[in-house]
């Protein structure tokens, strides 16, 4: 059947303005294409709406009936309107946003309440994941990535770059010692990603000249995991500026081979479907993001 949105705002404007002509005027359309869709519908309904006469045109017992269910599906679109163009106008709804736990913890939750007090309509739904979700599977709006992109699917907006440093205590220093050069952490605990393997490769040069791939002694998926086996004292990291600073300001941990560290950065990205028309609470929490975090991002 097939019924369209312009066929029913015609059968209403015939009605309420008495005359196709006017209904015409009234919907700015030509009377030729007024009078056409009105006999579109009556064909797909197979049934008469309007008895028309020279004088007037009159409602049939069919049309009566119809008129009443044309006008709520007519009001239900126009009040879906309003409310999309008052939630683009003040950002609204529910916001599901994943990210690693480490940069969960570290970036995101410390900004939540700021966040929430600019935009209280906004309901925050925050997931952690340390692998890449499928954005659709999850139901999730809006995702921050670490590391190069590798899906051509999705729009990313950069946040920016978090150096990478290797650190430890100053306990596991004080019991082990620090190594006097990169050749000497075959002799150290190392702690490591298990997966993905890539990140297991140090900001530092082996003997060959070429970027250092470590093999760690104690492996875990979550960074933040790592974290605390380093702050615990249990051996050297390699881990992002967005998650030690305050760690590393504190003297909780310590950089080693500070003059021979590459200045390797890890992109950050908030990634969604280019497919999908960026609403206004993902745009408004993105642009709050980059905004709280400053010009000079996650340099420390």
């Amino acid at each position: 059947m097939k019924i369209t949105l312009d066929e029913l705002q015609a059968f209403i404007a015939v009605v309420d303005t008495g005359a196709i002509s006017r209904a015409a005027e009234h919907l700015e359309l030509t009377v030729s294409a007024a009078s056409r869709s009105l006999t579109r519908l009556e064909e797909k309904l197979q049934t008469t709406l309007l008895r028309r006469t020279t004088r007037r045109l009159e409602l049939t017992e069919e049309g009566a009936e119809f008129l009443t269910q044309a006008r709520a599906i007519v009001g239900a679109v126009e009040a879906a309107e309003e409310r999309m163009t008052a939630r683009r106008q003040v950002p609204a709804g529910r916001l599901r946003v994943d990210a690693a736990t480490p940069f969960m913890l570290h970036v995101i939750v410390p900004r939540v309440a700021g966040f929430r007090a600019r935009y209280p309509q906004v309901q925050l739904e925050l997931d952690s994941n340390e692998g890449i979700v499928d954005l659709i599977e999850k139901r999730t709006d809006v995702a921050l990535r670490i590391g190069a992109l590798k899906d051509s699917t999705l729009h990313a907006r950069p946040i920016g770059a978090s150096r990478l440093r290797i650190l430890a205590s100053p306990a596991y220093l004080q019991r082990r010692g620090a190594p006097a050069g990169v050749e000497a952490l075959s002799g150290h605990v190392l702690l490591g990603f298990n997966r993905p393997e890539s990140l297991n490769t140090w900001p530092l040069r082996d003997a060959s000249g070429a970027p250092l791939h470590v093999r760690p002694d104690i492996a875990s998926s979550n960074g933040e995991t790592l974290r605390q086996l380093a702050l615990a004292g249990e051996g050297l990291v390699c881990l992002s500026d967005f998650m030690t600073g305050e760690d590393r300001r504190e003297g909780r941990l310590v950089q080693l081979f500070a003059d021979r560290t590459q200045d390797v950065r890890q992109p950050v990205n908030a990634v969604y479907y280019r497919n999908t028309a960026l609403a206004s609470r993902i745009n408004c929490f993105i642009d709050y993001l980059v905004e709280s975090l400053g010009p000079n991002r996650f340099d420390e």
